[in-house]
């Protein structure tokens, strides 16, 4: 790696109306210090509040930001695989729409690049009930047991990649499988993870989805079905 950076952020969005123009104007201050070499890409999955209109204002206006758009919502899933497809630089970082993290704190990832593939980050202060917080850690360690993976907090919104892997792997999850599916296939691949503690904040606007029962048992049928795929080795 150079010592600017050329790195694409984008943001997995629904429902954020009140939360992305803030969100993408502080990036583009932390980026902006950074790297000259940089694109912030949001994603909208199918928001039903305002974001499409929201994103396109900030894409109309900065040349460095671009919107992707769901027609409908079609889940956590497809609006990363989305952001990678969209990704066009050297690293791929994102997190999620709803600003529960300090984008600043990407800056510390950066110089683990320059020996590991992937940072996947994990929340030492989540900001979540007892049983939201009980339930993630039982998912982390049922999808490490699973996988073969040791991993603090498998489902951060706050991970940064080399863009070169995603040219050698598929992902199918729609789900909130998604972040396991990627990381079982990049170590299926060989490319090396390490970790990083970031600060989780509590949301301020709109209203959290990820935990409804829908999407919790979406992720278990296609942990079940992607589990054979995942682990063979063609993949």
């Amino acid at each position: 790696m150079s010592s600017m950076p050329s790195i694409s952020v984008f943001f997995p969005c629904h429902n954020e109306a009140s939360n992305i123009a803030p969100l993408v104007k502080k990036t583009l201050n932390v980026l902006g210090k950074l790297t000259s070499d940089f694109e912030i890409i949001i994603v909208n999955d199918g928001s039903g509040d305002g974001t499409d209109k929201v994103a396109d204002s900030l894409a109309s206006d900065i040349e460095a930001v671009k919107a992707v758009h769901h027609k409908k919502n079609l889940g956590y899933g497809a609006a990363l695989r989305s952001g990678f497809k969209a990704a066009t630089k050297e690293l791929v970082f994102y997190t999620d729409g709803d600003g529960q993290f300090d984008v600043n704190e990407m800056t510390m990832l950066l110089p683990l690049m320059r020996q590991y593939d992937i940072v996947s980050c994990y929340r030492f202060n989540r900001q979540e009930g007892l049983i939201r917080k009980f339930n993630a850690w039982a998912w982390t360690k049922f999808v490490c047991r699973v996988f073969g993976l040791n991993l603090r907090d498998i489902d951060c919104g706050f991970k940064l990649f080399k863009r070169k892997i995603f040219d050698n792997i598929k992902m199918h999850s729609a789900g909130a499988l998604i972040d396991a599916e990627i990381l079982a296939r990049a170590v299926r691949k060989g490319y090396t993870i390490t970790q990083c503690g970031v600060h989780h904040y509590p949301r301020k606007t709109g209203k959290q989805s990820g935990a409804n029962l829908a999407v919790i048992c979406r992720a278990f049928r296609e942990l079940f079905k992607l589990r054979k795929d995942i682990l063979s080795k063609s993949q």
